[in-house]
């Protein structure tokens, strides 16, 4: 499949509501977040996030919403949670949404943390540090999506944190992206373009069982 293929949009396709779709995502992400809480369980926190997404106006989700407690940040998009966590007073959640905003594709991901565990908020923290420094590198070099994997993976293991390479970020456009079968960001071996792909950091930490997880548009 040609670059020029992977990198096709629909004949809907605005930056600027791109870029909207991904502000408005982050507002459910940061909303949420705020609402999250210890002694609630991973199910109630999923249901809430269904009413904040209605409360701000949402067109539809494009894939299912992810919120992970615990043990359970450790698993993969396509991997189910274990259980029905509850929040412990010390502990670590992530938010994964996908949402279609005026016809266009917002996603977005972040880690959090309750209480004062020094090693998780230090997990949450590299996640989006690995993805600052990984993003930075794409905007200075341009170059491809394997590269940028590749890169991501090197700091991982300088900072003594895991990378799960069975994350490698994916394509996003005006709704659906999935007709434009682009693969994943991790394998595009071109520069990725503005507007047009999700780079995903998801990392575990090397002796315990939590991870964190950051995503966003590369813009």
């Amino acid at each position: 499949m040609s670059v020029n293929q992977q990198q096709r949009v629909g004949q809907n396709f605005v930056l600027d509501s791109m870029k909207f779709a991904r502000d408005r995502t982050w507002d459910v992400v940061n909303q949420l977040s705020s609402l999250v809480r210890p002694g609630m369980l991973e199910s109630e926190a999923t249901a809430e996030c269904k009413l904040v997404m209605t409360r701000l106006g949402m067109e539809r989700i494009w894939h299912p919403s992810l919120v992970r407690f615990g043990t359970n940040t450790l698993k993969t998009f396509k991997e189910r949670s274990e259980g029905d966590p509850r929040l412990a007073a010390n502990d670590i959640f992530f938010i994964d949404l996908g949402i279609v905003w005026n016809g266009h594709e917002g996603d977005a991901g972040a880690t959090f943390v309750v209480g004062d565990d020094a090693e998780m908020i230090e997990c949450a923290v590299t996640a989006q540090r690995l993805f600052d420094e990984v993003e930075a590198y794409w905007r200075k070099t341009g170059t491809s999506g394997i590269a940028l994997y590749d890169y991501a993976e090197y700091r991982a293991n300088e900072l003594g944190w895991r990378l799960n390479l069975d994350i490698k970020g994916h394509r996003v456009s005006d709704f659906p992206h999935a007709v434009y079968k682009a693969g994943g960001l991790g394998d595009f071996d071109a520069c990725p373009d503005v507007g047009l792909w999700i780079l995903e950091i998801q990392i575990a930490h090397p002796t315990r069982p939590f991870g964190a997880f950051y995503e966003d548009l590369l813009i």
